[in-house]
């Protein structure tokens, strides 16, 4: 299948998943992870109308989205991997939604850069459900009270929650903790589910699911 036939593909198994959880239709946003994918290989998702696009390196960012962007200013970048205080400036420059608010100390770098540069990229918190020791995020439990700090003390605005679930885990119970955990810190957005889950993620209320090789192919 050529990519536009496989990113149709996934937005009518989207739109399949939104019915069957009795959802609106359009209310869960694709995030189309191009990591790793070069400029010429992205372009045929932009032709096909695809505007959401996730990234997991900032430096690898830098060399390809300003001149997509500068040709398709509508699009919107999301920063889905690990974020190093060293590069909140090129960060919040460069991306529309960064999704791994991942501990203090990033969550402050990013309060310092967007005030310097008045940005105001949206911001998720990472939650690492399964607390698993190789892998950033929030333990579950610490999420309200972190949410709060970034909202009370930095003067962050929160609007949603990420997370990854174990690999050899029923991703189910998962997506079912970062709702509960939205709910108790009253953000709106979850960014849960990846190709292998995406259409599980929807009936637990994702809002946006991320999805790469079953559009790009693998990596």
């Amino acid at each position: 299948m050529e990519l536009q036939e496989r990113l149709n593909e996934v937005r009518l198994r989207i739109a399949a998943g939104e019915r069957e959880a009795g959802r609106p239709a359009g209310s869960v946003e694709l995030v189309a992870v191009s990591k790793t994918f070069e400029a010429d290989a992205i372009r045929p998702a932009i032709d096909a109308g695809q505007r959401v696009f996730g990234e997991n390196r900032v430096q690898e960012s830098q060399g390809k989205w300003p001149e997509l962007k500068a040709e398709q200013p509508d699009i919107e970048l999301h920063l889905i991997g690990p974020l190093q205080s060293n590069k909140a400036a090129d960060a919040v420059a460069l991306f529309d939604v960064i999704e791994t608010v991942d501990r203090e100390k990033i969550a402050r770098a990013l309060a310092e850069e967007m005030k310097r540069q008045g940005k105001t990229p949206r911001l998720y918190v990472e939650v690492n459900t399964g607390l698993e020791p190789q892998k950033a995020g929030i333990a579950p439990e610490e999420v309200p009270a972190f949410v709060a700090h970034c909202r009370e003390e930095l003067g962050l605005s929160i609007d949603g929650l990420m997370c990854i679930p174990p690999a050899e885990e029923n991703p189910g119970p998962h997506f079912a903790l970062l709702a509960k955990l939205a709910r108790k810190c009253g953000v709106e957005k979850l960014s849960m589910g990846m190709s292998g889950d995406y259409e599980t993620a929807i009936a637990f209320g994702a809002t946006s699911v991320r999805v790469g090789s079953a559009i790009f192919g693998v990596r």
